[in-house]
């Protein structure tokens, strides 16, 4: 099993004069295209970016990889007149004044959700992680279920929404919540019980192609891969690869459980989904629940168990430092308190963006 790695972001595309989103009119894209071919793409809202790595066989070519491609779409965009930004909201742009993307799969989506689909200006990390087997791959998201709160609460990077301080650590995924098939998923046992749901909401023209399942976690419906949905998309490269460093870990972990026929235990969505209300509003600096226990526990102490977990993983797969960067996250912290900090000191959320766009090309030059 080589558990390849593939990492997507989600960038803001800003003004440099007002710092608000702008619509770059899918220049950005057209652009880095001719240089990126296929790993940049167009979202929803005109003021959105998404970038794909490679597939990657380590941290390391994912760290090239993604280091490329923010220096990259950062170049194009000052290029063009524009900023980019890692953060999972902007800090006070509207999502009322935001353009649409023409293109009739965003004209269907906008047509049956209306303002959940307009409202959904939010940028995400997703990180994908090879899994040949469909079968061992629903075993592994089953498992994973159990840490999406953990990852969850260190890519927190969300805090503000149309000027406001939500009080959130994430307030992404509270818009996100909105969209239907979304959350911490439930356990399915065999592949064949997951191709029935979907079969369903297929026949009863709920969906009409699986992608339009958007757990937390979930199989992906044409790649070979299980992706792990969750995260904020993280301010910085470090932050990033630390991130997907430890999704990789936690299923190679998991595997191997597996091959020594032990199980982890799997809990009710309900309970893991308490953990992930508290991620979103404390993100390192709550509680969350320890299930085995049955009581509540720092979360940066659960970071800890967490980083114990998966120790006898990270040298074979090349990623200690990446994972030993988690303990800077939790020391600094996330993009989420540092975009507070910021802001407590400057009383101004320009200052904030800036700051968002200063972190996001740290490391590219």
């Amino acid at each position: 099993m080589k558990f390849t790695l593939g990492i997507e972001e989600e960038y803001q595309v800003i003004c440099p004069e007002t710092r608000e989103l702008i619509s770059h009119d899918q220049q950005i894209v057209s652009n880095a295209a001719r240089l990126l071919n296929e790993q940049v793409k167009a979202e929803m809202h005109q003021a959105v970016v998404e970038v794909g790595t490679n597939i990657c066989l380590d941290i390391n070519e994912a760290r090239t990889e993604i280091t490329h491609l923010r220096k990259s779409i950062a170049g194009i965009a000052k290029d063009l007149g524009f900023k980019i930004g890692a953060a999972g909201t902007h800090p006070f742009s509207k999502w009322e004044t935001q353009l649409i993307t023409p293109n009739p799969r965003y004209d269907e989506i906008v047509n049956e959700l209306q303002d959940t689909a307009r409202s959904n200006l939010i940028f995400g990390l997703h990180v994908h992680v090879g899994i040949e087997d469909k079968q061992l791959a629903l075993h592994l998201v089953n498992a994973m279920r159990y840490f999406l709160p953990h990852l969850y609460a260190l890519s927190t990077n969300s805090p503000f929404w149309e000027g406001r301080n939500t009080g959130f650590k994430s307030f992404r995924s509270k818009v996100f919540d909105k969209f239907p098939r979304t959350g911490i998923p439930g356990v399915f046992d065999t592949v064949a019980q997951y191709e029935h749901y979907i079969d369903i909401l297929i026949k009863t023209k709920c969906i009409d192609n699986p992608k339009k399942i958007w757990w937390d976690i979930r199989i992906h419906p044409f790649f070979p891969t299980l992706e792990v949905r969750i995260c904020d998309v993280p301010m910085t490269i470090d932050e990033t690869l630390s991130i997907a460093a430890l999704i990789q870990a936690l299923v190679v972990k998991l595997y191997k459980l597996r091959t020594q026929n032990l199980n982890f235990m799997l809990y009710h969505r309900a309970l893991i989904n308490e953990n992930k209300w508290r991620a979103g509003r404390y993100g390192l600096d709550g509680k969350m629940i320890d299930f085995g226990k049955e009581c509540e526990v720092d979360t940066r102490d659960l970071m800890e168990e967490l980083l114990e977990f998966v120790d006898d993983v990270v040298d074979e797969l090349g990623s200690r430092k990446d994972i030993e960067n988690i303990r800077n996250i939790m020391k600094n912290g996330t993009g989420a308190d540092r975009q507070l900090a910021v802001f407590e000191k400057t009383n101004d959320l320009v200052k904030v963006v800036d700051y968002i766009t200063e972190q996001t090309i740290l490391g590219t030059e």
